[in-house]
């Protein structure tokens, strides 16, 4: 039996459909299983010992029916006995009408989803976390859930089942890069990772807040590690310049595969993050998060999990303003972000790296 799961949103996205994958197969063990990913991503999953294959799909090459008509029919030559998206766009959609599995499984609010789906689910947006959310794509498939999941926005700690934890498996070449990395550092100092950016500008954290925290730790002899994108240049460039003269300050950017990346998030001692992708590949390897949220909120189901994982944002009636978050603020105040000081920020991550008599003063 071959099964095919589809997610081709973010990274987070992927990562969060891990614990589905496991499940699966874990009920028909037998079953070869090809997790279907965003171009870029695919790196991350090829050690997994659940997955069987992992495809990378490129959506700037597969943008009109006639490339997706295409694209479907050579996977219908992979003749999969079941096809479970979690993936709600029409061209998701699309594809999994083309591949012609005799068991195809989405949600019921996507598009076309009831004339092309042989099975669908409720989404339960509000209701429960994303992972629950796609863990019901097993459902139709006679596998009993256990869906409780408490979205309250002040529930500490996480409460979830161990089975609705993702479990990442890096390749060996990643995990060697990240412990060479790590025994370069004192080993009698904390690490502290920064990541300043996130996909959407809205998502990020100002960057003088930024520096604020890594000056607040560089006081207190922390060793420092900034982690970025190439397309976060601005924000990571502003905090290497204003660190450059700490001797403890790494600056990493822009210089791991997003295998390395991962490895190295699970070595840090706490991770400072905005709701982003890095922010769930720390969390799932039980690094203590503090998270930073502004446009999006906890209830949205995308949060960081674990008794050692803190989303810190503020309350403000137009929270959330969307899903994502957007290119600039739809109010023209980004206050979400703005209202959120170093020093709140600062004294959870002190608190984490178990920092004695430590000061909020920048």
């Amino acid at each position: 039996m071959r099964i095919a799961v589809w997610n081709t949103a973010w990274l987070g996205d992927s990562v969060l459909t891990l614990p589905l994958i496991e499940l699966v197969k874990n009920h028909f063990p037998n079953a070869a299983i090809d997790f279907y990913v965003r171009q870029g991503l695919g790196g991350l999953f090829t050690c997994h010992p659940a997955i069987a294959r992992v495809f990378e799909f490129n959506k700037k090459q597969h943008t009109g029916p006639a490339t997706l008509y295409r694209y479907g029919r050579g996977l219908a030559a992979r003749k999969y006995s079941i096809w479970l998206s979690a993936h709600r766009s029409w061209r998701s959609s699309f594809i999994a009408q083309l591949a012609s599995a005799p068991i195809r499984i989405g949600y019921n609010s996507g598009p076309l989803s009831r004339l092309i789906y042989t099975h669908t689910v409720e989404r339960d947006f509000y209701k429960l976390a994303e992972i629950e959310r796609i863990l019901k794509l097993a459902v139709p498939l006679g596998i009993e859930l256990n869906l409780d999941t408490d979205l309250n926005m002040n529930a500490a700690p996480d409460k979830s089942s161990p089975a609705h934890w993702p479990h990442l498996a890096l390749c060996p070449e990643a995990e060697a890069k990240a412990d060479a990395i790590r025994q370069s550092l004192a080993p009698d100092r904390p690490v502290l990772g920064i990541h300043p950016g996130a996909a959407w500008p809205t998502k990020r954290w100002p960057v003088e807040n930024v520096i604020a925290v890594a000056r607040l730790a560089a006081a207190h002899q922390v060793q420092i590690i900034l982690f970025g994108a190439p397309g976060e240049q601005v924000e990571t460039d502003a905090v290497s310049a204003a660190m450059q003269d700490y001797p403890g300050f790494i600056n990493l950017a822009g210089q791991l595969s997003l295998p390395q990346l991962a490895a190295c998030l699970g070595r840090l001692d706490c991770f400072l993050s905005n709701d982003s992708g890095p922010m769930h590949l720390a969390w799932v390897q039980n690094t203590p998060v503090t998270a930073v949220f502004g446009p999006t909120v906890r209830a949205l189901g995308f949060f960081p999990r674990g008794p050692h994982s803190t989303v810190i944002e503020t309350k403000l009636s137009c929270r959330p303003c969307g899903l994502h978050g957007h290119r600039k603020c739809p109010k023209g105040h980004h206050a979400c972000m703005r209202n959120i000081t170093p020093q709140q920020v600062w004294a959870d991550i002190a608190r984490k790296l178990k920092l004695a008599g430590s000061t909020t003063t920048c």
